[in-house]
């Protein structure tokens, strides 16, 4: 394990009740570390918190929550990151708010790469999943660690093309480090924590709260150098990591879809505002401005993967286009019949070309 020094009066500020980030900055401002912090007379630190706050820092934190996360730091792959620590997050230490304290499983050398964030629609389409695994998958082979939020969709996706890629993938929570969530990603969060990292400012123990999310997505836009959003109805969660992402500085991206599609009003609404229309991920390497640490034959690979020359390899493709669209229009279009078409969708439907929806529709997905 490893930590910087006077961990456990880190802990004991960091869980006191009531004294969030930015009190915790101020306190470290006027007294300069937590061991100087917790032994300073009440009366001294009510000139920077309330008095029921500065009594309970003279109490100190719960004991017991101290000694599990004493015992939790006892797995070498875990560790509490600090702003003292060398490995904090650089690009996370020029947002407004920089978490005072990071909890931590998961390799850490992947804190000191570049990265994008990649979110998205926890709905998304088969359209919108592909491209989020493939543009990941190409841009963590450039050098750029891919940070999402592990939710269910397009954060998923981003997370499984990341740790494909050259440069793995991050995943921030907005829960403790002790609680999978959403359940169905535990084996995400298991391969995330064996190849790639997990990252929470909540404590362990802390389950899943709504308010902790717009608290955990400043964090994922605050560790990238940019943020690309794939799919986004207009009132997504993701429209609120971009906006915080533009507040931080940071370049906003957006991949354009189907005026037809709920899921692409976000990304078009983005794109109208001045985010940059992503097309391959040459254009988040220019908009970023950064030259590719590494060139793979899988990230070539993956760019004629979602390319249109890639997949009009089919007749029936040139008459399907991106939209869902029913067999009777197939027919029409194509001039085929119905036995046909049908066949040529299941076989296009087996080779992941085709994803099949409600009501009888298709879908191109590559």
């Amino acid at each position: 394990m490893k930590h910087v020094p006077d961990i456990e009066s880190w802990l004991s500020l960091s869980l006191i009740d009531g004294l969030g980030g930015e009190s915790i900055r101020r306190l470290l401002i006027a007294f300069g570390n937590p061991i100087a912090i917790l032994s300073t007379p009440s009366t001294t630190l009510e000139r920077i918190v309330k008095a029921p706050v500065a009594k309970r820092i003279k109490q100190g934190a719960d004991p017991n929550k101290i000694a599990s996360t004493l015992k939790w730091l006892e797995d070498p792959n875990n560790a509490v990151i600090t702003l003292a620590d060398a490995d904090y997050p650089a690009q996370l230490l020029n947002i407004p708010t920089p978490p005072p304290l990071l909890y931590f499983k998961g390799c850490r050398e992947l804190l000191r790469q570049p990265a994008l964030a990649v979110v998205g629609s926890r709905n998304a389409t088969p359209q919108g999943l592909s491209n989020a695994e493939a543009f990941s998958e190409a841009a963590s082979n450039a050098g750029l660690c891919i940070v999402s939020g592990m939710a269910l969709g397009i954060d998923t996706a981003a997370h499984h093309g990341g740790l494909r890629g050259s440069a793995g993938s991050i995943a921030v929570v907005g829960t403790g480090l002790d609680i999978v969530y959403p359940a169905k990603n535990h084996p995400l969060a298991h391969k995330l924590a064996k190849e790639g990292a997990l990252i929470s400012e909540f404590p362990l123990g802390t389950p899943a709260i709504g308010r902790n999310f717009p608290r955990r997505n400043r964090i994922i836009s605050g560790m990238s150098q940019g943020c690309l959003v794939v799919e986004a109805a207009l009132r997504s969660g993701s429209l609120i990591t971009a906006r915080q992402a533009l507040d931080q500085g940071r370049e906003v991206m957006a991949i354009p879809g189907s005026i037809h599609s709920p899921l692409s009003k976000g990304c078009h609404a983005l794109i109208k505002q001045g985010a940059k229309l992503v097309e391959s991920t040459q254009d988040i390497l220019d908009e970023l401005n950064y030259l590719p640490l590494i060139t793979s034959k899988n990230s070539r690979k993956h760019e004629e993967f979602i390319t249109e020359q890639s997949i009009e390899n089919t007749v029936l493709l040139k008459h399907l286009g991106y939209d869902a669209v029913d067999i009777d229009t197939l027919c029409i279009r194509s001039g085929l019949t119905a036995e046909v078409v049908s066949a040529m969708l299941l076989t296009l439907e087996l080779d992941g070309q085709v994803s099949s929806l409600p009501g009888g529709c298709y879908q191109r997905i590559q």
